[in-house]
C-alpha cells in the first residue's frame, strides 16, 4: 500500500493572517491527484520535496521551480501538481504577489516489494536517473551554444550519437509535444513551455510553431 505524507503549507514573507487557501485544502488536493512517479516506485525512492511558487490576484501560479528535491521524478510530480493547481487559490486582499510560498511534498512508500531494497540499491537508483539527467543536460546545452552560435560544429555528430543512446528520437520527442499540450489545457503554461523548449534544445524544430504561439512570456523569479 502506498502513503503520502503531505507536510505543512509555508508561505515565505507573507505574514499568518494573509495567507492564500487552496479551495477545498491542500492536502486534500495533492492526495486526490497525485501520481507516484513510475521511476520512483518501481526503485522504492521517496523523500521530501520543496516547491516554491508565485500566484496573482487571481490565484494562478505565475511561477514555479524546484527549491530542493530528491533528483529523480519526484521533483517533476510536485512541480506538476503545484502547476495544475492554478486558478484554484483563494487570495487574501493585500497579498503581496512578488513573495515566493514554499510548499514541501514528502513522499513515502509503505510497500512490500520495497521491504528487501538497501539503501544502497535506492541510492543506486537515484545515481541512474540523475546520470541520465546528466546525459540530457549535455545535448541540451550543446544546442543551447548552437542557437548562440557558440558550439562546435564537428561536434554535433557526437551528440547525435548521445540522443540516440539516450532514445531521444522523433518519436520521443512528438511524446513530449503532447505532454506539453496537455499541460496546456491543464493551465500549466510554464510547464508546457519546458516540454516544447526541451524539444528545440534536443535538436528538432518540431515544437517550433508552439513556442511562438504559446511562449513569449518569459518565467522568472
Amino acid at each position: 500500500m502506498r502513503k503520502i505524507f503531505i507536510a505543512v503549507f509555508l508561505l515565505l514573507n507573507v505574514t499568518v493572517f494573509a495567507q492564500p487557501q487552496l479551495k477545498g485544502g491542500l492536502e486534500a488536493y495533492i492526495l486526490s491527484n497525485l501520481i507516484y512517479p513510475a521511476y520512483s516506485l518501481q526503485n522504492c525512492i521517496d523523500g521530501q520535496v520543496k516547491i516554491a511558487f508565485k500566484l496573482n490576484q487571481a490565484g494562478e501560479v505565475t511561477y514555479s521551480t524546484i527549491q530542493a528535491g530528491v533528483g529523480t521524478d519526484l521533483d517533476d510530480e510536485a512541480l506538476r501538481l503545484i502547476r495544475s493547481s492554478t486558478g484554484k487559490w483563494i487570495i487574501p486582499s493585500g497579498y503581496d504577489t512578488t513573495s515566493l510560498a514554499v510548499v514541501p511534498v514528502n513522499f513515502k512508500l509503505d510497500a512490500v516489494n520495497c521491504r528487501n531494497k538497501t539503501k544502497a540499491s535506492v541510492r543506486q537508483a537515484i545515481d541512474t536517473y540523475q546520470a541520465q539527467q546528466g546525459l540530457e543536460d549535455a545535448i541540451l546545452n550543446y544546442y543551447r551554444n548552437k542557437e548562440n552560435g557558440k558550439a562546435d560544429a564537428a561536434e554535433e555528430e557526437r551528440y547525435i550519437a548521445l540522443k540516440k543512446e539516450g532514445g531521444y528520437d522523433e518519436a520521443y520527442m512528438k511524446h513530449r509535444i503532447e505532454m506539453g499540450q496537455k499541460k496546456l489545457k491543464q493551465n500549466d503554461k510554464q510547464g508546457a513551455c519546458e516540454d516544447f523548449q526541451f524539444v528545440k534544445y534536443m535538436g528538432y524544430n518540431l515544437a517550433d510553431e508552439l513556442l511562438k504561439q504559446h511562449c513569449a512570456t518569459n518565467f522568472t523569479q
